[in-house]
């Protein structure tokens, strides 16, 4: 293991060096701009299936472990989980739809950033302070070579689409920028993997698959496509977060890095090119 990637799996060393494709994820990979958005969720989950009563430690765990695992999950996934977990409880005197559900979360969510975007957009925030280090370089050195990007998340595409902006980084994504249409599953990684192979016809060696959550890792093995998991420490915007790798490892991922600070290093790596420095 070098100081800047972890080769989780050795066999992936012969098949680098034939990327033509990326799908990066967003949230948690490129943008900080909705770090914390777990303790949003599970205060508003804990809350709605406790019914504004005191939540036991049991709730709480379940609810915890639930977002664990469904990083990554269109919103509406994992609010339809929620109203299972409330009519399983049987505490709340009237449970509401998981589209109500993901409306009272996003509201909360839209407040909770309302301050970084604003930033962001007068310029007071720099793009670049509301993302992982070396995130933008790391882009344009996959751009540099010819790299044709798709950037994929399970945010709502209206928010997807004024964040990505807001950090200047669309024009780097020129296979699109693809975010979670309301009342559909149009628009999940699942699917947008499934395009590029197909409309594309890629083998597995050709797409590089770029996420911080279990979910587009699990789709990249499916596809044999090549995994980066980024263990990223959202708060300090670098190093590792042994989280996140443990849950990287277990969705199976090739490669772990903890942030794009030797960008050059990790994308010399992936292309196969000797490089020191």
């Amino acid at each position: 293991m070098s100081l800047w990637v972890e080769v989780i799996n050795p066999n992936v060393k012969s098949r680098l060096g034939r990327i033509k494709y990326a799908l990066i994820d967003f949230d948690g990979t490129i943008s900080v701009i909705r770090q914390g958005w777990e303790n949003v969720m599970a205060s508003m989950m804990t809350e709605m299936i406790c019914d504004g009563k005191p939540p036991t430690p049991e709730i709480e765990s379940e609810v915890r472990e639930y977002i664990d695992y469904s990083t990554g999950m269109l919103t509406i996934k994992q609010m339809e989980w929620l109203a299972g977990a409330v009519r399983k409880h049987g505490i709340a005197k009237e449970p509401k739809s998981p589209y109500e559900y993901k409306r009272i979360y996003n509201e909360r969510m839209l407040s909770y950033i309302e301050g970084r975007i604003k930033g962001l957009m007068s310029g007071e925030i720099k793009p670049d302070d509301m993302m992982i280090m070396g995130a933008r370089r790391f882009l344009e050195e996959l751009y540099k070579r010819g790299v044709i990007m798709y950037l994929a998340s399970g945010t709502d595409h209206e928010y997807v689409l004024k964040e990505t902006s807001a950090l200047k980084v669309p024009q780097y994504f020129r296979g699109g920028i693809y975010g979670a249409l309301d009342r559909t599953e149009e628009h999940t990684k699942e699917r947008i993997i499934q395009k590029i192979l197909d409309e594309n016809n890629l083998k597995g060696d050709e797409l590089l698959v770029v996420g911080d959550g279990p979910v587009e890792i699990r789709n990249a093995k499916s596809r044999d496509a090549i995994a980066l998991g980024v263990a990223s420490d959202e708060v300090r915007r670098c190093g590792l977060n042994p989280r996140k790798r443990r849950r990287l490892i277990e969705a199976g991922t090739d490669l772990i890095i903890s942030d794009y600070i030797k960008y050059k290093n990790i994308v010399a790596f992936l292309f196969n090119e000797e490089k020191e420095n």
